[in-house]
């Protein structure tokens, strides 16, 4: 029998995998302020460097590159030690590979229960 989570329990994710919340990331087409275009993935972010909770806005282009699961529903994002031990030790429904977005930083996409998880790896100086 499958175990179920009582309400005051931590999801499996943090309390047995060790992973750590880092942002929710919602999608959007309003222009917000202090919008960050980044060029690659052809949509803008807002948001996150003033959020005390980390809500990161995102608004996409018409012809963003980025999973269109990613950019109708918000998706919730744990930084984890390494994305690529993380895939392989489990059987996620991968919509987007390991890959760097920024200096210093690897992340990875899945889809679980008709949401995305971005699992993060920082690797800063």
């Amino acid at each position: 029998m499958k175990d179920i989570r009582l309400d005051h329990e931590l999801a499996e994710c943090i309390e047995k995998w060790g992973w750590k919340y880092h942002h929710l990331g919602i999608p959007t087409t309003v222009e917000r302020p202090n919008e960050t275009y980044l060029p690659q993935f052809k949509f803008y972010v807002s948001g996150f460097p003033t959020s005390p909770f980390g809500i990161e806005w995102m608004r996409f282009d018409n012809d963003s590159p980025i999973h269109p699961l990613i950019q109708t529903v918000s998706h919730i994002a744990f930084e984890v030690s390494n994305p690529d031990d993380e895939l392989a030790k489990r059987d996620f429904n991968v919509i987007t590979q390991p890959n760097p977005p920024s200096e210093g930083v690897r992340v990875a996409m899945i889809e679980h229960n008709g949401a995305p998880i971005e699992l993060i790896e920082f690797r800063l100086p």
